[in-house]
């Protein structure tokens, strides 16, 4: 996988200066590009983990800007409106993800979301303690951590 990784970049590179335009979108095309010619005329099946995590990377990135911004929205909205929609607490969600990497990055994205703040995780590494500044419903706000986040960072690591 690394050395499609490396062969990728290098083609990238090649492409970006043999175009001669040096901007961020042809960078993205030349990328692309690479990476579809690869995929067509890769015939290991050991590569064919690269073909799998590009995606996800990418589709993880859109996810996570989008939640993102949709809770910046919610909590801006209500820092201005003089109604409180807040319905703060406390939420244990169960792990899928086992390994010290899978727990750390879900931790930290979901940290990074504003409204919700990771606190802990169990002795046993099998429940994640998450603060969030909006729980209408609980069941729904462990469905929307584990059919989120932690599937999309799952895709990527394993």
């Amino acid at each position: 996988m690394k050395k499609l990784v490396l062969l990728n970049l290098i083609l990238t590179i090649v492409w970006v200066a043999l175009t001669g335009s040096f901007e961020f979108i042809n960078f993205v095309f030349g990328f692309v590009l690479t990476f579809l010619i690869l995929w067509i005329i890769s015939s290991d099946k050991t590569d064919r983990k690269y073909f799998r995590v590009i995606p996800s990377i990418i589709s993880f990135f859109f996810y996570f800007i989008y939640e993102l911004i949709k809770a910046n929205i919610q909590v801006a909205y209500d820092v201005i409106t003089p109604t409180m929609y807040m319905k703060p607490g406390i939420v244990s969600v169960p792990l899928d993800a086992n390994t010290d990497l899978e727990i750390t990055l879900l931790a930290n994205v979901i940290s990074l979301t504003p409204g919700t703040l990771s606190l802990d995780v169990s002795d046993d590494r099998k429940v994640l303690y998450v603060h969030a500044m909006y729980i209408h419903d609980k069941d729904e706000f462990i469905r929307s951590i584990k059919d989120g986040f932690e599937k999309k960072l799952l895709n990527i690591t394993r």
